[in-house]
């Protein structure tokens, strides 16, 4: 989130139990005629300036890098992947203090759009589920991003609030990048593999450091690697690898040319020696 002047309207709390049916058919229950607050009702900035340089292109090669494995495992586009987008897990006076917002994250089987529209957040007693993987940029020195008081911090809301099965703490200061799984209802850190790098298993991923230049930055960059372990690739750099791929195949069509004309001139010339020597070559 950004800046934006923030929401002063009063939300109702959701419904409690004497306004929901008590069993299927029931109509014997209180109307609900004030429903709590959608995507279009909620701020989608807070007024913090929490971007910096880096962080923007980070999350664009996270999701440039992913989204050709994505479009594969949901061909139907039944996903959605958020940018430090708000994902409100309560209701609060302001409203945006009942959100956080993740520099990156991606959550499956659901739609891009609400009703059509552009999602402006990630409303969750509106939705059914809940992001299989959060990621936060540390910018300070990491305490927020692993601040566990319950209710306000951000480890805490991922870990008991929203449930999330993944949650990965980026430092490029340190080069490092920590996986926390979700297991009974507790985060435990993902060991790292041989190649230095974490398993997301229900993505089919991995998750890692890898040190080169994106844009015109030399950093440890946070990218993903496949199950076995080759780097997914950018749009550009795909398109590089395929410029080259169709470079090498022209440098071998080329040398082909030249081996069959290089042949086809010795063949001339021990032909002419035949001939001088009265020799018809052709028989």
């Amino acid at each position: 989130m950004t800046s934006q002047t923030k929401s002063s309207t009063a939300f109702n709390l959701l419904p409690d139990h004497t306004q929901l049916p008590e069993s299927e058919g029931d109509t014997n229950y209180k109307s609900i005629t004030n429903l709590p607050p959608d995507h279009t009702q909620l701020p989608d900035e807070d007024g913090r300036f929490v971007k910096n340089f880096q962080e923007h292109p980070q999350s664009i090669l996270l999701t440039d890098a992913v989204t050709p494995l994505l479009q594969q495992r949901h061909p139907d586009n039944q996903y959605c992947i958020g940018q430090d987008c708000g994902i409100y897990w309560r209701l609060t006076e302001p409203a945006d203090r009942g959100a956080e917002a993740p520099d990156w994250f991606y959550v499956p089987n659901v739609s891009p759009l609400v009703d059509g529209k552009i999602r402006r957040s990630y409303v969750m007693w509106y939705e059914v589920v809940a992001p299989l993987i959060v990621i936060e940029f540390v910018s300070r020195d990491g305490s927020e991003e692993r601040d566990a008081t319950p209710k306000t911090g951000k480890f805490w809301v991922y870990e008991q609030a929203l449930r999330v099965p993944f949650y990965a703490i980026y430092e490029v200061s340190l080069a490092s990048v920590e996986v926390y799984n979700l297991v009974a209802g507790k985060y435990q850190l993902v060991p790292a593999n041989d190649r230095g790098h974490y398993p997301i298993g229900p993505l089919g991923v991995e998750l890692g450091i890898w040190q080169g230049q994106y844009q015109n930055a030399e950093l440890p960059w946070l990218r993903w690697w496949d199950e076995e372990g080759n780097l997914l690739l950018t749009g550009d750099e795909r398109a590089e690898q395929e410029r080259q791929r169709a470079d090498r195949e022209q440098q071998e069509k080329e040398l082909a040319q030249q081996q069959a004309e290089q042949e086809r001139q010795r063949a001339d010339r021990l032909a002419a020696q035949l001939r001088a020597l009265g020799i018809d070559p052709e028989a």
